[in-house]
């Protein structure tokens, strides 16, 4: 099976010259489709900066990242941005669930970005929501949640449009250990269902649940 996700090589390098900083010191990773890969570091490893070139968040200041055997690091804002529209699905540590719509229309939100009908989008989210187990709170508004239903709302909502791959950053970093177990429950069953799943923690009992760890530090990928 050819790999998904290869990075070869890449560094982000910020103050290039005598007081730079190398956030990513030449790591290298591959990633099959129907993985689950947890990505382990302690904060200022490079974890978050990792996740952010994967997610075509950002770009490299060197090497090659090839995702489904395209190489995105020199691709323009236009091609990137069908990238993220297309193929990904991001669950970040913050909810950033819009406080003035219920469930169902943050979930429709992006889906409108991305020019699907408006009766389409209504069935997706529901669909989504329904895999989370929120069909009872879709109209409900963020502050008439628990944090744990916020964040399975953001996750509805990643995976709302189906990209064959989810980016969690840090997903259970605001929540209790029960809510967390939740959300790392329905991670677990959309990478059984097939998709692509990485996840960026620095909790090692989390990433524990994941098929594969990376340790990362100092910018670098520790070898296993």
């Amino acid at each position: 099976m050819e790999d998904l996700i290869t990075v070869s090589n890449i560094y982000k390098i910020y103050n290039k010259g005598e007081n730079e900083v190398r956030a990513l010191n030449g790591v290298s990773l591959s990633i099959r489709p129907g993985e689950f890969v947890a990505i382990v570091g302690q904060s200022g490893s490079g974890k978050s900066t990792l996740m952010n070139i994967l997610g075509c968040l950002d770009t490299p200041t060197l090497g090659e990242y090839y995702l489904d055997g395209e190489n995105v690091a020199g691709l323009n804002e236009k091609r990137l941005t069908q990238i993220r529209n297309c193929e990904l699905g991001f669950v970040f540590q913050g909810f950033n669930l819009i406080s003035g719509l219920d469930a169902l229309e943050n979930v429709e939100l992006p889906l409108l970005y991305r020019g699907i009908p408006k009766a389409d989008r209504r069935t997706l989210a529901e669909q989504a929501l329904c895999k989370v187990g929120l069909s009872n709170r879709e109209h409900h508004k963020p502050d008439q949640m628990s944090g744990g239903q916020q964040q399975r709302v953001a996750i509805a909502r990643a995976i709302a449009a189906k990209p064959p791959i989810i980016l969690a950053d840090e997903p259970t970093g605001n929540l209790d250990s029960k809510s967390g177990t939740a959300v790392m429950e329905i991670l677990n069953s959309l990478n059984q269902e097939g998709k692509t799943v990485i996840l960026i923690t620095h909790d090692e009992k989390i990433a524990a649940s994941a098929g594969r760890v990376v340790q990362i530090q100092d910018g670098q990928v520790i070898p296993q």
